[in-house]
């Protein structure tokens, strides 16, 4: 699975973006989104805000799971105390696929968000239980609900320790290598 996290401020202006892939699985923890796919996921966070908006008043609870879908990518997210949003935007990788190196100038739908191998190479037609419930295989599985929720956590953890340096902002871009980094490991970890 391909993610790409954003921490969005009150003001809905991101604060932090990062793009990561899956580790759990034999995954390489990298990023499988083309190039397409990836300018529109800061538009597809963007437009799930609404969402978010009017969930907060609807939901005691911090963490609001899946609030948005957008063809094949799920959007989750985590509401701090401060109404700064977690977004995670979580895209499945089908089987067998790489990344798509020049987009193709007349590709139906508009939005690929992966280069798809034919029906015939992949492994769908497999009866595995547990092909159909990991994390990187299915974005709505109980399992994967349960890695997100442990994953912006551990990551929230981490933003209080940042935003309570006296130099923060908790409206300020987070620039540092160290914030980075540990939601990196989170993402490795987790995900």
């Amino acid at each position: 699975m391909s993610y790409y996290f954003c921490i969005v401020g009150t003001q809905d202006q991101p604060l932090f973006e990062l793009e990561f892939g899956t580790s759990k699985q034999g995954g390489d923890g990298v990023a499988r989104f083309s190039q397409e796919a990836r300018q529109m996921n800061p538009f597809i966070v963007h437009s799930s805000l609404d969402f978010v908006d009017e969930l907060q008043w609807t939901n005691s609870q911090m963490y609001l799971k899946r609030v948005d879908q957008f063809a094949s990518s799920h959007v989750s997210t985590f509401l701090t105390p401060t109404s700064t949003r977690f977004m995670l935007l979580h895209l499945p990788h089908p089987p067998n696929t790489a990344p798509q190196s020049t987009p193709s100038p007349n590709s139906f739908p508009p939005f690929t968000p992966y280069t798809s191998t034919p029906a015939s190479t992949t492994t769908a037609g497999r009866s595995s239980s547990s092909s159909t419930t990991s994390i990187p295989n299915n974005p709505t599985s109980p399992q994967t609900e349960e890695a997100i929720r442990a994953f912006f956590g551990e990551v929230f953890e981490i933003w209080m320790k940042a935003i309570m340096s006296p130099f923060a902002s908790v409206e300020g871009k987070l620039g540092s290598p160290v914030f980075r980094q540990r939601v990196v490991a989170a993402g490795k970890k987790y995900l």
